[in-house]
């Protein structure tokens, strides 16, 4: 379970052979998937009789387990996310502002759907909305814009939109450069993004859009980040999570290897195997939320 993103000229089956490993466990989301499924694939080319089991965890829920399964740590961060987002909308109605609120997630809009159909949010905005219109800050503005116009027309003076981090994901610099936000670089010339707010970015523009309009309309932003992490586990990740780690041992009994354990919801475990989600670039492919699911549309 780490972050370090090994070449593969670090593999080395040293650390194997002089602790006489037999199952090598990884616990992450795609990056770390797609190391494992590297590295299994090293063992397998030396015949060095390790086994490699991956368990899905990542609050982003975007590794493409099957049957819509959640992955670990992502019930958790929603219930948490709404908690919060209930407080904010609370606050928005007796304040009669608007509120811009940033979801974390990565590429996929998982969380922010969540959250947002959870508490009600009149705006939810996501990358895989985006089909037929360009994805760019103009027109993630003007859905925002047309929330709060909607809702003035029906006599309601505030409201909570809630847009996902993954928008950034397909952007390239220079549409993020031209919104006009300052940003550091980095040594490459890329906008350092987790320097900054997405929250006060989407906010900052969305202000900029009310004047524009000539809308007397007060908007606050609130950044649904490091919040949704590390905290402890609602009931549902707590059974989730055991039965995973039994997943594991029974797919070592089976002598499975180079695959993901995967808990369906009659909870019989099944291996899911990383070459068969892998594309050609070597990366687990994401899990996008799916705009033609019928819980999507509805």
């Amino acid at each position: 379970m780490s972050r370090y993103k090994p070449k593969n000229e670090e593999f080395t089956t040293d650390f194997f052979v002089k602790n006489n490993v037999k199952l090598l466990v990884t616990i992450g989301g795609d990056d770390t998937a797609s190391t494992a499924n590297r590295i299994s694939t090293f063992l397998t080319e030396n015949k060095f009789p390790v086994q490699n089991i991956h368990v899905p965890k990542t609050i982003d829920n975007d590794l493409p387990l099957p049957d819509n399964q959640p992955t670990f740590g992502y019930q958790s961060a929603t219930e948490e996310g709404v908690r919060i987002t209930k407080t904010v909308y609370e606050d928005a109605k007796t304040s009669a502002n608007w509120f811009v609120v940033s979801a974390m997630g990565r590429e996929a809009g998982h969380l922010a759907f969540s959250i947002g159909t959870s508490c009600h949010l009149p705006m939810i905005v996501m990358p895989e909305m985006f089909t037929k219109a360009a994805l760019n800050f103009e027109n993630i503005t003007k859905l925002i814009v047309s929330a709060i116009l909607k809702r003035k027309i029906l006599g309601i003076s505030y409201g909570v939109a809630i847009v996902s981090e993954g928008i950034f994901h397909f952007m390239t610099d220079e549409v993020i450069k031209e919104s006009g936000v300052q940003f550091t670089y980095d040594a490459h010339g890329h906008p350092e993004l987790g320097n900054v707010s997405k929250a006060h970015i989407y906010n900052i523009l969305l202000q900029n859009k009310l004047k524009e309009l000539g809308l007397d309309i007060k908007c606050r932003p609130v950044e649904l980040g490091y919040e949704l992490r590390c905290l402890p586990p609602a009931a549902f990740d707590l059974q989730y999570c055991t039965m995973l780690g039994t997943g594991v041992k029974k797919l070592f009994d089976q002598g499975l290897t180079g695959c993901v354990v995967t808990v369906n919801n009659k909870g019989e475990v099944n291996p899911l195997f990383l070459k068969d989600v892998t594309g050609e670039n070597g990366k687990v492919k994401t899990r996008l939320v799916n705009i033609e699911d019928a819980k999507t549309k509805w």
